[in-house]
């Protein structure tokens, strides 16, 4: 899917149906028709479209006469065959030329969607080197929100531990610590990335852009220290609750068997006068009163013992 959009002086986008001078072109999962249109009418190598769509493709830059390609990795949220909610990263591609700006992507994202619904401040589609900028920008800022997300997913998924004895939200967290993973490789490459636009000549920037590149290389590292935090403690917590969980389970199973341990009693009792032999009692008008009274006397004896020793 391709779709054009064009700033005005005041800064309203306005789709278009044609490429324009200055215009943002956005291909969402081009097909092979549209990455064909694409490389014929703006004169681009196929690789420089081809490339972002692979998602295990790594982060770079690469520069090829007046057109300049950045990727990095943007985060999302998916879910998986359970329904479950997960983290993962895909690649996004921005080439920069004279007169287009053209983002690619596997799938939409939040990320365009700000830039479409103009909640970005300052967005202009033909201030290119901006727009590049704050796209990262604002994929800094997911990554640092989605992070906040998962931390807070783990305190739930902690205060359910206490008292769990399945396997579930071992699962759960083994979900969260891989994508904490795939974030913190992503944001390190992206770290490289940034990099490189400060000090090289990849990019034409004025001075604000410097401080808005600087700004986003702060961003950057503070969601790396997030994510390598949130890891270490997400995979501490991890080996710690494996044994909760084992722990509570023998508490289930010492409560069951003291459970049957007390019941076992009358039962016991229950068969002695049960017999057809001589036996105590027999003779005696309230036997079954008394029988009954024996069984709960020592149950309770029992049941006291395991109380006083904290079986249950």
């Amino acid at each position: 899917m391709l779709n054009f959009y064009v700033s005005d002086a005041g800064g309203k986008l306005n789709q278009v149906d044609t490429i324009e001078k200055g215009c943002w072109i956005n291909a969402i999962n081009p097909s092979e028709q549209e990455i064909q249109f694409l490389v014929q009418k703006l004169d681009l190598d196929l690789d420089f479209i081809k490339d972002p769509l692979d998602d295990e493709e790594r982060s770079r830059i690469e520069i090829e006469g007046e057109h300049t390609l950045i990727i990095v990795d943007i985060p999302i949220v998916a879910h998986d065959d359970t329904g479950n909610t997960i983290f993962d990263t895909i690649p996004i591609g921005m080439i920069i030329s004279s007169n287009t700006f053209v983002t690619i992507c596997l799938s939409e994202n939040p990320i365009f969607e700000r830039f479409i619904y103009q909640k970005v401040k300052g967005f202009f589609t033909f201030k290119k080197t901006r727009f590049a900028l704050q796209l990262l920008h604002t994929s800094s800022t997911y990554y640092l929100r989605y992070l906040k997300q998962i931390n807070r997913k783990t305190n739930e998924i902690e205060a359910e531990l206490h008292q769990s004895t399945r396997n579930q939200e071992l699962f759960t967290m083994l979900n969260l610590e891989k994508s904490l993973v795939y974030f913190t490789t992503s944001l390190k490459a992206n770290k490289i990335v940034m990099q490189k636009i400060l000090k090289g000549n990849v990019l034409k920037m004025y001075e604000d852009d410097e401080d808005l590149l600087e700004d986003v290389i702060i961003e950057n590292k503070q969601a790396i220290e997030m994510a390598e935090v949130y890891s270490n403690i997400l995979s501490g917590m991890m080996n710690t609750f494996a044994s909760v969980i084992s722990n509570n389970l023998n508490i289930v199973m010492k409560f069951l068997t003291s459970i049957t341990i007390i019941l076992s009693i009358p039962t016991m009792v229950s068969s002695f006068f049960g017999m057809n032999v001589h036996i105590p009692l027999a003779k005696i008008p309230h036997a079954f009163p008394i029988v009954i009274g024996i069984s709960a006397l020592l149950s309770s004896t029992i049941a006291f013992i395991f109380w006083k020793k904290r079986y249950f």
